[in-house]
């Protein structure tokens, strides 16, 4: 367990958290070496000796420090943007492990992505496929792609990181899929490699991977049948993990194992976007409790943490575990808040917490994913520090905003 209490002081692995608070102040990230390394592992153990690329999704976490953990593990990287591109060459990626998804890629980013020598494109549009061909034959270049489709199954999960059905932005039908591939061989720079899809995030119940897995099984089939080198399936990310006690998470080896059995039969290379399941448990969010105020109807523990620094509360309604790092006796039910200037600034509602009191530092867990990458400077905030732990050593791997940094550039 990579959060866990020690002579009632919670550490991070090896490490107490309350000497990384005192040191770096808060808020502050908090993030776990080895927690993220062993779920890359577990990813890339469970292939076995089937072709495959484990890219991590760039965009649950894009500290510069945590990608180049991973780069150096051998991972792939499924980017969505030139930023993203940037920061995983900038670590040491490889980039014929780079997968660049996304509905809206700019001729920029295309062109930085081809200069690159990236490993592929899931496209996402007829319009995407023409654009790469013009700026893969202005640079003397062939681009391998994968037309990324819709199967029109649903992920049970929150709506806005539900991707799969018909009448979201992402993919193309699956069933208008194989007459774009047709068209796309008129195309004199891009060669069709793969078919990509992914139907979602936060996914506790897998079976709707399967069944996708299975709906591109039998595109691939189709396409091969009509004379197209598919050689490789993606199968996107979305493997959730267990934000609240109790909740029951995935096995990466069974989940694994189940789509292993389905690919083998195929004979392809199988690709697979890993995000928040390698990086979301292995973070915490440190902050310090400000005030307590009394409602006639309500306790508030006012933190120095806030929705600009993690939004997921306020956006998804999500559950972050929040705990003392000392442990503490008595309780109190209450809505943890933050600074900012809205009613939507919570970090839990109507929770059972340990009786703090201000002073007292608590850890927001499981911040690991899409933490930091969604944080701003509302209500000119500046943003946190990031930390990664080490075992019994610790680093600040992004120093923490400051006001001058706020105004710069404008």
């Amino acid at each position: 367990m990579t959060f866990r209490y020690q002579n009632d002081n919670l550490f991070c692995d090896g490490t107490d958290l309350a000497t990384i608070a005192s040191s770096v102040g808060t808020p502050c990230y908090v993030y776990s070496a080895d927690a993220i390394l062993e779920a890359w592992r577990a990813y890339d153990a469970a292939f076995g000796d089937l072709s495959h690329l484990v890219c991590y999704a760039v965009k649950a976490n894009s500290n510069l420090a945590i990608l180049k953990l991973l780069a150096e593990a051998g991972s792939g990287f499924d980017i969505v943007s030139g930023g993203e591109l940037f920061r995983v060459l900038k670590a040491g990626g490889d980039p014929k492990k780079i997968v660049f998804s996304g509905v809206g890629k700019t001729e920029g980013e295309i062109e930085l992505a081809l200069q690159s020598g990236i490993g592929t494109f899931n496209c996402e549009s007829e319009g995407e496929l023409a654009v790469i061909d013009a700026v893969a034959g202005r640079l003397g270049l062939t681009a391998e792609f994968s037309l990324r489709v819709n199967p029109d199954v649903n992920a049970d999960t929150h709506p806005y990181i539900s991707t799969g059905l018909r009448d979201h932005k992402f993919g193309i039908d699956i069933t208008d899929a194989p007459a774009i591939y047709g068209r796309a061989r008129a195309f004199q720079n891009l060669r069709a490699a793969g078919v990509s899809c992914h139907i979602g995030s936060q996914i506790l119940d897998y079976s709707p991977i399967l069944e996708a897995a299975d709906k591109v099984l039998t595109l691939i089939e189709n396409l091969q049948k009509d004379g197209h080198a598919i050689r490789h399936i993606d199968l996107g990310g979305g493997l959730g993990i267990a934000y609240k006690d109790g909740d029951d998470a995935p096995s990466i080896a069974t989940f694994i194992a189940d789509l292993r059995g389905r690919v083998e039969r195929a004979g392809l290379t199988i690709t697979i976007e890993p995000g928040r399941s390698i990086v979301g448990n292995a973070g915490a969010l440190l902050t310090k409790v400000l005030y307590l105020k009394q409602s006639p109807s309500k306790h508030f523990v006012v933190i120095d943490a806030a929705m600009n620094d993690l939004i997921r509360p306020a956006l998804y309604k999500a559950h972050h575990n929040i705990r003392p790092l000392k442990t503490t006796g008595g309780s109190l039910v209450a809505d943890v808040v933050g600074p900012v200037c809205e009613t939507g600034d919570f970090l839990a509602r109507d929770r059972e917490l340990p009786a703090v009191k201000p002073g007292d530092l608590l850890a927001v867990e499981s911040a690991g994913a899409y933490g930091f990458v969604q944080a701003s400077n509302y209500n000119s905030r500046p943003r946190p520090a990031e930390v990664l732990v080490e075992g019994e050593t610790w680093r600040v791997v992004r120093a923490r905003e400051t006001w001058e940094d706020l105004i710069r550039g404008e």
